[in-house]
């Protein structure tokens, strides 16, 4: 499954060129996230990761475009306190204060709205795959979140020339807690970061 999601992002990146009418751009990207996991078992503050990757800017005339992206994206949280209590079938490494990585294949497919030459106003869905998690949170030696998850995404983008700056929001939509339903685990995430056309 993962395998064939890849594949397909591969492909979309190498053909979408061929549909756009106004124009085509191509880049590199990285920046840093401030990541939370909503629900009851995690820290309510933000947690310090990174994200790198590449974007497509495919303009179908002077204000409205679209702009897939692939991107490795990783998501950290840290365990609440009573989080053993909640879970006693999960076996966990230093469970009080435990930093939990999350590392994630991100593809995000954008709507384009240029407000200017210098603005452009970005919305879209994203798809995460989860590639893979530490070991500090197992249930019974299996994976305590799921393999995917879904999020809306919003931001604003500055262009110069050839640099991009921007900033987002993402709202996970999706449960990615696969222990059970005591508790809804969504994802938030802010991002911000520079690119380069290339």
């Amino acid at each position: 499954m993962k395998k064939s999601i890849l594949f397909l992002a591969a492909i979309l990146l190498l053909s979408v060129s061929s549909f756009a009418q106004a124009g085509f751009n191509f880049g590199i990207k990285g920046g840093a996230n401030l990541n939370q996991v909503s629900g009851i078992s995690f820290s309510d503050a933000y947690a310090l990761s990174y994200h790198v990757g590449v974007f497509t800017e495919i303009d179908f005339n002077k204000r409205f475009g679209l702009q897939p992206e692939v991107l490795f994206n990783q998501s950290s949280t840290t365990v609440a306190s009573g989080f053993a209590t909640i879970y006693q079938s999960v076996a966990a490494l230093n469970v009080q204060d435990a930093r939990v990585t999350l590392n994630y294949v991100s593809i995000p497919i954008l709507l384009r709205y240029n407000v200017g030459k210098l603005v452009t106003l970005h919305a879209g869905p994203q798809f995460g795959i989860l590639m893979n998690q530490d070991q500090s949170l197992l249930k019974n030696g299996n994976k305590a979140f799921t393999d995917g998850d879904f999020s809306m995404v919003g931001g604003l983008q500055f262009n110069l020339k050839l640099l991009r700056i921007y900033g987002r929001y993402n709202i996970g939509m999706k449960n990615i807690n696969q222990i059970d339903q005591k508790d809804k685990w969504t994802s938030q995430q802010i991002q911000v970061g520079v690119g380069l056309r290339l």
